[in-house]
């Protein structure tokens, strides 16, 4: 019997980012892992803080009555405190508990929100260049995902957004810092994002909500990160502790709404009840318990800035371009232009072939994702969290791909 279409579908164009992934194993194999350049995953290398340790093993030595037992779907009533209280910092607002449902990563929380506030047929709006499954996410529950092009910065596009609003508009998905940009959207951009929004409302009838996923909210390089549940009332944020305490296997995170929400009461509910219905029933019992005591605790930072700047050094060397990251740990790249241009037949690549490119790095053992993967084709991300080493040590790959390029 076949699988179901939809899947068989997906399966075609599944992640890039994956495909490379499995790729560079091979790789590996084949020539060592010292001698291949894996910039493809997104996949933290920096452990934990000390304090997770510590408290891990506090928390599993214990023997609790029902610690590792149901909780109310939403999560435990001290940890839903707890991160309302971080939630509240960052945000500029004043929130509790009864604003936070505990998820299951942000992919499983994106997916909650998208089951909760999307009717078949309904849009959901996002920038280019951005992690291609949330296309899935949306599909997932009826909707479909519309895409506007960036600013040359990467910033939003508020004329562009404006454009694409429609009485059928759910949600405007944003990511900041974002995936695979690096980019950090300005305070005055979440502003006027908020006031358009308010604006197209109050015109249909209908607010859109602003979803913004901040898995990298913590990873900045000397630029604050805006707050978006005081921006704009019906704004709900996702996190995770994937990237901020380098948990991606626990998968743990959060949703937040704002104070200011509409039917705040129906929309909360919505969540609880998406999370069991999903299948999650409700975030990981012991992963819960431990963020509640780490919520001003992060990965070192500074190991990703110092990680950065290694690796644009060694793109300037390379005269490969890319756009400067304020976050996050990606570096995204213009295809560059090739020196020695083949004839225009079908089996040559050409300039900005994204796809030919990433193909070309192969042979030197470079491994990258192409931009198509993103929604942008003649663009390419690297991926920094790895040892500062094989980022050093890929410098003279680097020149050598660009010298036959």
């Amino acid at each position: 019997m076949p699988i179901a279409a939809g899947i068989q579908n997906a399966l075609g164009s599944s992640s890039m980012i994956r495909k490379m992934f499995e790729e560079g194993g091979l790789l590996k194999k084949q020539h060592g892992a010292d001698k291949v350049f894996d910039f493809s995953l997104g996949n933290p290398d920096i452990d934990p803080p000390p304090a997770f340790h510590e408290i891990f093993v506090k928390l599993a030595q214990e023997d609790k009555k029902g610690s590792h037992g149901y909780m109310p779907n939403a999560g435990f009533p001290n940890v839903r405190e707890a991160l309302a209280q971080k939630a509240s910092r960052e945000h500029q607002v004043a929130i509790d508990g009864s604003h936070i449902v505990m998820a299951v990563g942000a992919a499983g929380g994106l997916n909650t929100v998208f089951k909760t506030i999307c009717n078949p047929g309904d849009e959901v709006i996002v920038t280019r260049p951005y992690f291609m499954e949330y296309r899935s996410y949306t599909a997932n529950h009826g909707a479909k995902l519309v895409e506007v092009e960036a600013l040359p910065d990467f910033n939003l596009n508020i004329d562009a957004i404006a454009a694409a609003l429609s009485p059928q508009t759910a949600a405007v998905l944003i990511n900041s810092p974002n995936n695979p940009t690096g980019k950090v959207y300005p305070a005055d951009t979440i502003a006027a994002l908020g006031a358009l929004l308010r604006e197209h409302g109050a015109k249909t009838g209908r607010l859109p909500y602003l979803v913004s996923d901040e898995p990298y909210r913590e990873i900045a390089y000397n630029v604050e990160v805006p707050p978006i549940l005081s921006a704009y009332s019906e704004s709900i944020v996702v996190n995770s502790y994937s990237k901020s305490l380098s948990l991606p296997g626990e998968r743990i995170g959060y949703i937040a709404v704002s104070p200011g929400i509409s039917d705040k009461d129906d929309v909360m509910n919505g969540l609880i009840y998406a999370t069991r219905i999903l299948g999650y029933v409700n975030a990981p019992a012991l992963m819960q318990r431990i963020v509640a005591e780490l919520t001003a605790a992060r990965v070192d930072v500074a190991i990703y800035a110092r990680r950065r700047d290694a690796f644009m050094a060694i793109l300037d060397r390379a005269g490969i371009k890319y756009a400067a990251p304020e976050g996050a740990f990606y570096l995204f790249c213009q295809v560059p232009q090739q020196r020695k241009p083949v004839p225009a037949t079908d089996a040559a690549p050409q300039a900005g072939d994204d796809i030919a490119f990433v193909n070309h790095l192969k042979q030197h053992l470079i491994l990258g994702v192409p931009g198509s993967g993103f929604g942008k084709p003649g663009w390419l991300r690297f991926a920094y969290c790895i040892d500062e080493k094989i980022i050093r040590n890929a410098g003279d790959a680097f020149k050598q791909a660009m010298e036959s390029w």
